[in-house]
């Protein structure tokens, strides 16, 4: 039966019925209304953060973490513009968020109201501002069905004062399940059988959407079952297990390895990815034309976006998978067979020679000061407690983090998603949230660190135990080693100039021990590689949040 009551009220009142237990937000005047409120309702938690950044990046990870959508109050039009970078990367990655922030009295028109359903229209699946009170239920209802179905994404509802104080009859009905794991077709199904089997070097390339359909087993038993080489795109979540055999690591057109192993490969399969996509311009296709692309996807705008596609396949992807697997199963001969058990192990021996080639790169300054980004690593990795999730916000050291710290599960390792840096440290304390019995680690550039540093002190006032690992190398080296694959692999140019790339360095350091000690939460500063696994001891036997702020090279 509908209820008499305010705005602000209805919205608190969806959040119950819509099963939210925590509130990511920094607020601001127009939002006093119902953050007033918020006492008398002690089952939604509201976690305060002193920057908009902080606040998308901690709900973005508890989305991810949780698999259904968050909530996000920002404040008015510009603190809303401070989460737009954050939001621009769920939408572009699929991460369920409800974004809200309010507005002032509809009547301002003539005076400098935004709006702001029009602000973040271009970084939302769906955006509205509501101007009564009794918009707020069905709002509500729909933001939350919209975040969580496919393709998901962040939706954003805009508060007027007016929708806020305003009374009305409510009907608190909240949103629904959408059963959205649709069944591919039989005929695509078949079709990718026949390119799949009748390939000599198939690579399967899976991403981020195919671990948010917890498809990791079934790509597991595909993989093996074809002899497929596997790589990671844009790896944020771990979708297939660093630790199997066929395992060959991220792949990066900007990377000379990772282009020569596409240009071998034969038949290209692609789950849950953006096939090919990268920061700079390769060409206009990618595979040689005799070269088919199957592509798995729950998302339809992704097939066909960039690379031309054989074979797309719109579904769940564990459940495309396992019907994959039972087509190529039930076509398997002696024959092929036998082939397929060889080709597992030349794709074994390859990813065995390419580890320890990295570590005989790496053996000459393994005993450098200030430590190499490997041997940070490496120390790292080997003081871990067995059950941590890594948070990879390691930016330019995302290569020697995913060599030394391997994960077999999907929760093992998440990392920033999109394109922004900054999201580190939140996403660091919101998987710490959706985890609160595992420690959890972020592993932070030193420039990612400083655009929200802020949220160490969220991690202080609410006693987030997660331990902040800085990579401390005094620059954006990020910026000079992009510079030098633009100016070598793209441009072709016989020498680089990025480790002299001009505003790039940090000429006054950063103490990031020192700063979070002002914020309330344990720093210490690493110089000794010796030192870091004591520190990590401490700081998880402490059960409270800790900053460890270790010094490496940042050469180029």
């Amino acid at each position: 039966m509908p209820e008499s009551m305010t705005g602000k009220q209805a919205l608190l009142e969806m959040l119950k019925a819509e099963g939210v237990e925590y509130i990511f937000g920094n607020p601001g005047t127009s939002e006093a209304p119902f953050i007033d409120l918020l006492g008398d309702y002690p089952e939604l938690r509201y976690f305060l953060t002193l920057q908009e950044s902080v606040a998308v990046g901690m709900a973005e990870a508890y989305a991810r973490a949780t698999g259904r959508a968050s909530f996000v109050s920002l404040h008015v039009d510009n603190g809303l513009a401070n989460g737009i970078s954050l939001m621009l990367d769920a939408l572009n990655t699929g991460t369920p968020m409800v974004v809200t922030s309010a507005n002032y009295d509809v009547r301002k028109v003539n005076e400098s109201k935004t709006d702001l359903a029009q602000l973040v229209r271009p970084v939302t699946k769906w955006a509205v501002e509501l101007s009564h009170p009794g918009q707020v239920p069905s709002a509500l209802r729909r933001a939350f069905n919209e975040a969580n179905t496919h393709p998901k994404g962040p939706v954003y509802v805009g508060l007027s004062s007016n929708a806020l104080e305003g009374i009305d009859e409510m009907n608190l009905v909240p949103s629904r399940p959408a059963y959205d794991d649709a069944r591919p077709s039989a005929e695509g199904i078949a079709r990718a059988a026949s390119l799949l089997l009748d390939a000599h070097r198939p690579i399967m390339l899976i991403g981020d959407r195919a671990s948010d359909d917890d498809a990791n087993e079934q790509a597991v038993e595909l993989a093996e079952l074809l002899g497929l080489a596997v790589y990671q795109v844009r790896g944020a979540e771990v979708a297939f297990p660093t630790t199997h055999p066929q395992f060959l690591g991220n792949l990066s057109l900007r990377a000379a390895a990772s282009r020569d192993a596409v240009q071998r490969a034969d038949c290209v399969l692609a789950v849950g990815a953006d096939p090919f996509e990268e920061l700079f311009y390769w060409g206009d296709v990618i595979l040689q034309p005799d070269v088919p692309l199957v592509h798995v996807d729950p998302d339809p705008s992704r097939i066909g976006r960039a690379e031309p596609t054989d074979v797309g396949i719109v579904a769940h992807c564990g459940r495309a998978l396992a019907e994959l697997t039972a087509a190529v199963r039930g076509r398997l001969t002696p024959a092929s067979v036998s082939a397929i058990g060889e080709r597992r192990r030349a794709i074994a021996a390859e990813a065995r020679a390419n580890r320890e080639a990295y570590e005989a790169s790496v053996a000459e300054r393994w005993d450098a000061r200030p430590m190499s980004p490997a041997r940070m690593m490496a120390e790292l990795a080997a003081a871990l407690p067995p059950d941590a999730i890594v948070v990879d916000d390691a930016i330019s050291n995302r290569g020697p983090l995913r060599h030394y710290i391997q994960a077999a599960s999907r929760g093992d390792i998440r990392a920033a998603r999109g394109g922004s840096i900054g999201g580190g440290i939140g996403a660091a304390m919101g998987a710490q949230v959706a985890y609160p019995g595992r420690p959890v680690f972020g592993v932070i550039g030193d420039g990612s660190a400083m655009m929200t540093i802020q949220g160490l002190w969220t991690a202080a006032n609410d006693d987030i135990p997660c331990i902040f690992v800085i990579c401390n190398n005094g620059m954006y080296r990020v910026l000079k080693t992009n510079f030098n694959v633009y100016q070598g692999e793209v441009l072709g140019l016989p020498e680089t100039s990025g480790g002299r790339l001009p505003y790039a360095d940090f000429g006054t350091p950063f103490d990031v021990a020192a700063i979070a000690n002002s914020m309330g939460v344990h720093g210490e500063r690493i110089t000794d590689p010796a030192q870091i696994k004591p520190a990590v001891d401490r700081a998880v036997a402490s059960g409270r949040p800790a900053l460890l702020d270790v010094v490496i090279d940042g050469s180029v």
